[in-house]
C-alpha cells in the first residue's frame, strides 16, 4: 500500500492547538483538523474566529456543523481563506448535537445534507470534505447511499466512522463493513475508528479498501502515532513503540503548552482527560489517575509523574 493519507480526527474538547502541534512535531504530512466549530456561533460573533490556531499546523483542515445551509456557506467562506481544506460534521453523536438536527442526525436527512454541501461548494475553492457514521443505528445504515448523495453535492472526499451513531463509541469499530463503498463511489474515502497502533492501521486498510485513516482517540496517549504510522508506510518499517519515559516528557510538554493557553487552573483541569491515556501501560494505572485527577496544580501534577516513573523503571529492573 502506497499513498495512504492520514487524517487526524478532530475530537470535541480535545484536538486543540496544543494538541494538534504535538502531532505535527513528528508527523509533517498528516491533515490536522480543528475542533468542531459551530457555524452558528462563528455566525453571532460576527465571524471572529473561535478557535486558536498556528501556521506551522498546516496542512490544516477546520471542520464545521450546522444544519442551515446558508449560515454554514458563510462560515464557509470566511474561513476558505485560513484552511487548507473544509470539513462538515454530519457524525458527531452526542445528545446536544443531535437534538439541534447537527451532527450524525444529518443521516436522517441527507436532501438537507446535499443542500448544504451545495451552498458550501460554491463559496469555496479547497477541497471540502464531509464526516459521518455507518447510520443512525444498526437497523438505519445508509452509509453508500449517504457517500453517494454526498459526492454527487461536489464533496471531494469522506471520512466514515465505522459504527452507528446509536453505538456512539461503544462496541468494535465494523472496518469491513466500509469494503461495501469500493466500486460505489469514486471519491476516496478514509476510515476511522479503534486505530490504536501501526497494526491496526494495516489492518483497517485491508479490510476496508479505503485509501486513508482517520485516527481520533488513538492519539490521545500517543500524538506520535501519526508519523509512525507515516514511517510504517513508506519504508515498511515499524518503529518501536514509545516507551514509558517518552510518554510522560511528550506528557509534561502537553501539561505545559495547555498552562500557557489556559492558565494553570483551567490548564490542569482541561488535562485530566489525557493522564488514562499516557499511563495507561503502568502498572495501577487506575489509582495514578484517581490521584491525577484530583491536583489542582502543576507542580504537584510533575512530581506524581515523576513518581509514577521512577517506581515504573524500578519495577522493570
Amino acid at each position: 500500500m502506497k499513498n495512504i493519507k492520514i487524517i487526524q480526527a478532530p475530537l470535541a474538547g480535545i484536538s486543540d492547538i496544543v494538541y494538534r502541534k504535538l502531532i505535527r512535531e513528528k508527523s509533517k504530512e498528516t491533515l490536522l483538523t480543528t475542533e468542531m466549530i459551530s457555524s452558528e456561533a462563528l455566525d453571532k460573533k460576527k465571524k471572529t474566529l473561535i478557535i486558536e490556531y498556528d501556521k506551522c499546523e498546516y496542512p490544516l483542515s477546520f471542520q464545521l456543523s450546522g444544519h442551515k445551509p446558508h449560515i454554514m456557506a458563510q462560515a464557509a467562506k470566511f474561513l476558505n481563506e485560513r484552511a487548507s481544506c473544509i470539513d462538515i460534521n454530519f457524525g458527531c453523536p452526542v445528545n446536544k448535537v443531535v437534538k439541534g438536527t447537527d451532527g450524525a442526525a444529518m443521516m436522517r436527512n441527507p436532501k438537507l445534507a446535499s443542500d448544504i454541501v451545495k451552498a458550501i461548494k460554491d463559496v469555496i475553492n479547497v477541497p471540502l470534505s464531509a464526516k459521518f457514521r455507518l447510520g443512525w443505528s444498526l437497523d438505519e445504515i445508509n452509509f453508500v447511499e449517504f457517500a453517494k448523495t454526498l459526492e454527487e453535492a461536489g464533496v471531494d472526499f469522506i471520512t466514515i466512522h465505522a459504527r452507528t451513531r446509536s453505538q456512539m463509541y461503544s462496541g468494535s469499530a465494523d472496518w469491513e463493513k466500509l469494503a461495501q463503498l469500493k466500486g460505489e463511489i469514486k471519491i476516496p474515502y478514509f476510515a476511522n475508528g479503534d486505530i490504536k497502533s501501526v497494526q491496526d492501521a494495516i489492518n483497517c486498510l485491508i479490510m476496508s479498501g479505503a485509501q486513508g485513516i482517520s485516527i481520533g482517540r488513538g492519539l490521545m496517549g500517543n500524538p506520535y502515532l501519526a508519523w509512525h504510522i507515516e514511517h510504517y508506510f513508506k519504508t515498511g518499517q515499524i518503529l518501536e513503540e514509545l516507551t514509558l519515559e517518552e510518554k510522560i516528557e511528550i506528557l509534561k510538554r502537553h501539561i505545559e503548552g495547555e498552562v500557557q493557553l489556559r492558565g494553570e487552573k483551567n490548564g490542569i483541569k482541561f488535562m485530566r482527560k489525557f493522564y488514562n491515556f499516557y499511563i495507561s501501560s503502568v502498572r495501577d494505572a487506575s489509582k495514578y489517575r484517581q490521584v491525577l485527577v484530583r491536583i489542582e496544580t502543576k507542580e504537584e501534577v510533575l512530581r506524581v509523574l515523576d513518581e509514577i516513573l521512577s517506581l515504573h523503571l524500578a519495577n522493570s529492573r
